[in-house]
């Protein structure tokens, strides 16, 4: 009897403390983590490995209960979509991912979405999405320079960031970000410039902002078309035309490019040199190549290369198409999902002009 007051005092406070959790919980966003592999899901075989380990190891799961301060941002369940190094990823992966966010993105009870991803074709994946996906709910795409068993890993900070971004009001209807080193970059924009550097991720233009102890910091918004914006969706887009790349250098021979046009590409990039440069050997070649039909793409290899048309060579004489700003690997996706609409060139060129 002595101990009744007590208990009921107890039993009290953790029902009030219960009741308190739950309107936390039932107060903070929903996110779902999509995973897809790569190194933000890898193990190394010691700390000290940080650049020798293997990709896509550890499940979604396991991300999540290894990082509890997300239950403090967001209410987040994981789906694991695929377990693939993104060197290895597919046009299949890209339109099963993309569907998925689709979907994801209708339903009222989601209110952002976070990818995590392998950082060698993330760039890629991020530019699909904005260029495919119609919501303007967040949706973000993270990973990681070093698996999560190094020392001074950088996939727990940037998953933490990519959620609370993806939790955030303020980056909504900026189309697809990516979350990397502290920073808040576009998904077209952005590209990974080092192998080894967890600051590895840049864009020429740079960061939409920052991110510091879980707050947004903004200081620009995309001015080219995206997500809602975008005259493409993901819901009508079953397959994707194939687009290649054939790579300038000095001494290139037409050999790739005449293979490859034999091979039942629907367009050609070339990543040429400096100002989108070709060679003189192998214009003839290109020209073939648009002449049997296939539309060219002409692209710079410079890391932060601009193409501009009719310099370096006539476009509108041979009827080629400039990539603008993006990368020839961004082209080669912008192409594909062109091509789903149209292979008129002039529509081509003001797609490139306007994504």
């Amino acid at each position: 009897m002595y101990f009744a007051p007590r208990f009921r005092s107890f039993a009290a406070a953790a029902a009030l403390a219960a009741a308190g959790a739950i309107v936390h919980a039932q107060a903070l966003p929903n996110v779902v983590i999509l995973a897809t592999g790569g190194t933000i899901a890898g193990a190394g075989a010691s700390a000290v490995n940080s650049a020798t380990y293997s990709a896509a190891k550890v499940p979604v799961d396991k991300l999540i209960a290894g990082l509890p301060e997300l239950s403090k941002v967001a209410n987040v369940r994981g789906e694991q979509v695929f377990q693939i190094a993104s060197e290895s990823l597919t046009n299949d992966n890209l339109l099963t991912l993309a569907k998925r966010v689709s979907a994801l993105s209708k339903q009222p009870d989601v209110d952002g979405i976070v990818i995590t991803h392998g950082t060698d074709t993330l760039e890629e994946t991020a530019y699909f999405l904005t260029l495919t996906v119609h919501t303007a709910k967040p949706i973000i795409v993270v990973g990681s320079m070093r698996p999560g068993t190094a020392l001074s890993a950088d996939g727990a900070l940037n998953l933490f960031d990519a959620v609370n971004v993806a939790a955030s009001k303020d980056a909504g209807g900026k189309g697809v970000l990516v979350t990397m080193n502290d920073e808040i970059q576009s998904g077209r924009d952005v590209s990974k410039t080092v192998n080894i550097k967890t600051e590895a991720f840049k864009s020429q233009w740079g960061p939409l902002g920052m991110i510091v102890e879980g707050r947004n910091y903004w200081f620009r918004a995309p001015a080219k078309r995206h997500t809602m914006q975008s005259e493409f969706d993901i819901d009508s887009i079953d397959a994707l035309p194939a687009v290649e790349i054939a790579y300038g250098y000095e001494g290139v021979s037409s050999t790739a490019i005449d293979a490859l046009a034999k091979s039942g590409i629907k367009a050609l990039v070339h990543a040429g040199t400096g100002n989108g440069s070709v060679a003189d050997r192998i214009v003839p070649n290109l020209q073939k190549v648009r002449a049997d039909g296939i539309p060219v793409i002409r692209s710079s290899r410079v890391p932060d290369g601009f193409v501009l048309r009719n310099a370096e060579q006539p476009d509108d004489k041979y009827d080629w198409v400039v990539a603008h700003d993006l990368r020839p690997q961004k082209a080669r996706i912008l192409a594909m999902v062109a091509l789903t609409k149209t292979s008129d060139t002039k529509e081509l060129q003001r797609i490139f002009w306007e994504y």
